[in-house]
């Protein structure tokens, strides 16, 4: 066991990770189905998550968004991935001459060596929604 620390840990290098357009319903709430994966952690050393953007990338119709922790293992399993956090997400008419609003989950914490971060939708859209994890690797 290793000895305690009051050493602050930081990350070696920044890591900035993103997914596709998220457009597809996926009912499950056990992070089974069909997700995206946003951030996948060092799989040596780990890596920090600090917080996941959205951003619309047009229309929307409302919809709700679900983040998972996975184990790195395959997300079919449903005891591989626990919620852990679910953010409504408004209807948005993307216009091009006013910005769309974005929306932040905070996330602040150690992922272990290969565990990830998935996300869903609960309904389907049209334009959908760009999530991008601002974190940092071990």
């Amino acid at each position: 066991m290793a000895a305690p620390s009051n050493v602050p840990i930081y990350s070696r290098v920044g890591d900035v990770q993103w997914a596709a357009p998220l457009t597809t319903a996926n009912t499950a709430m056990d992070g089974t189905g069909t997700v995206s994966t946003v951030f996948t952690a060092d799989a040596t050393n780990g890596g920090f998550v600090q917080k996941l953007r959205l951003r619309p990338a047009g229309t929307n119709v409302a919809t709700v968004l679900r983040v998972f922790i996975n184990n790195g293992s395959m997300n079919t399993v449903a005891a591989n991935n626990t919620l852990f956090e679910e953010i409504s997400l408004p209807s948005i008419s993307a216009a091009a001459a006013a910005a769309t609003a974005g929306f932040e989950v905070p996330l602040g914490f150690a992922l272990p060596p290969g565990y990830k971060i998935n996300v869903t939708l609960g309904t389907t859209v049209v334009g959908g929604w760009v999530p991008t994890i601002i974190g940092g690797k071990y």
